[in-house]
This record gives structure tokens, C-alpha cells and sequence, in this order.
């Protein structure tokens, strides 16, 4: 009996990708799922938490960032890693799928060697090794660590993974200036290369949809939470 095997959703519109990642990723010890376009998608996602989801940007109907914020909407998904597979590059299309809720990008064409690696970075957690409390508060702010949700003024308010991350690394110590550095190290690891403006991004998008005024932009240096 399978135990502890990560769960990965391949979402693209071309069959010989499909067959080609997951054929990779099975030979590995991964449990795969595949879907052919965004609807499929979704309702597959509706059916059980992958660990990962590695989504198409270019499909008919639905486009991947239509389909990454469909399924972002769906119940318990907060800690589902997503991350777009897509041959356009430019910092635009990026920016696009973080503000879509997902939570890396590679490019095609991508090696299998290369592939697997950037899933397993993907799936990795990072302990810290000290308990965490499983909320913390501020005032009219709440984070819940366990749920993956934030609540402001009794209201729910949905962040991506990285959002919600994000979120918590800053809140975690009031007061500190977290750089530019720390905070990609923090949040995306030294395993990810993301673009110079993904920290903004996010920033702008955690400020939106919370409400709050609590992060400081630090001029020349990083963010603070106070």
C-alpha cells in the first residue's frame, strides 16, 4: 500500500506532454492525474487535494490563469502548491499567473531531470523545527496557520499560498524589516527563480484583499508588519 506519495495534477491540452510528464513523474513514485483542459481540471481538483497541481497556460476554453483562480476558489485548497508549465517567458505573463494564485512558473521546453527536481523543490517543505502557533493575531487580524486562511472583522478573506505565506513570515516577527533576500528565502526557497517584481505583487495583493494598512513598504530595503 502506497504511503505518503505525493498526489500531482498535470493539466494540459496536448496529449504527448501529458504522457510525457507524467510517464517521468510515475517513474519516480509519484501519484498522477491528468487533465486534459480547464473544466476537467476543476472538477478533478473538486475531487480530491493534489499536493501539486502543474498547469498549461495556452488552452482552449479556459486558460490556465482562468483555471489556477477556479481552482483557488475551490474549499481547501490554500496548501495546494501550483505552478504554471508555459513556453512564454516574459516577466508580464508572470506576473499574470502570480496574481492568478500560483505559486511558481517553469518554462517549456523543460528536461526531465530538471522537471523532477523543480517538483520535488516544489513539494518540499522547510520545517523550522520549533512549534508555531497555529494563529496569530492582531488586533482584527487573524491567521489561521492550520486552515490557510485569513480572517479580518469576522470575514474570510482567500489568499494564495505564497499570499498567505507571505502574510505570515512578516506577522510572524511585528516590527522586523525583512529584506528583499529574506524574504524570497523565506517564501520561495533558493530553489525558485522568480521575477524582481513577484514580491510587490504579492505585497499589493495581500493589501487588497485584507484591508489592513499593517505592511510597511521600507524604502531601498524590504517590508515590515507593525
Amino acid at each position: 500500500m502506497e504511503r505518503n506519495v505525493p498526489s500531482i495534477m498535470l493539466v494540459d491540452d496536448e496529449a504527448d506532454i501529458l504522457e510525457f510528464l507524467a510517464y517521468n513523474l510515475r517513474k519516480e513514485g509519484f501519484s498522477v492525474h491528468c487533465a486534459r483542459n480547464g473544466e476537467e481540471a476543476v472538477a478533478l481538483a473538486a475531487t480530491f487535494r493534489p499536493d501539486l497541481i502543474i498547469l498549461d497556460v495556452m488552452m482552449p476554453g479556459n486558460d490556465g490563469y482562468e483555471t489556477c483562480r477556479r481552482i483557488r476558489s475551490l474549499p481547501d485548497m490554500g496548501r495546494t502548491v501550483i505552478a504554471f508549465l508555459s513556453a512564454r517567458g516574459e516577466d508580464l505573463s508572470q506576473i499574470e499567473g502570480f496574481e492568478a494564485g500560483a505559486d511558481d512558473y517553469i518554462r517549456k521546453p523543460v528536461r526531465p531531470r530538471v522537471f523532477i527536481s523543480r517538483v520535488r523543490a516544489l513539494l518540499r517543505r522547510n520545517p523550522s523545527g520549533r512549534e508555531e502557533p497555529a494563529r496569530l493575531v492582531y488586533g482584527d487580524l487573524e491567521i489561521d496557520r492550520e486552515r490557510y486562511i485569513v480572517i479580518r472583522n469576522g470575514i474570510e478573506t482567500d489568499l494564495s499560498r505564497k499570499e498567505f505565506e507571505l502574510l505570515v513570515l512578516l506577522a510572524s516577527k511585528p516590527g522586523k524589516v525583512f529584506t528583499r533576500d529574506e524574504i524570497f528565502t523565506g517564501v520561495w526557497g533558493n530553489d525558485v527563480v522568480v521575477g524582481e517584481r513577484t514580491i510587490d505583487v504579492h505585497i499589493r495583493k495581500i493589501r487588497e484583499k485584507t484591508g489592513t494598512g499593517s505592511i510597511r513598504t521600507i524604502k531601498g530595503v524590504g517590508y515590515c508588519f507593525s
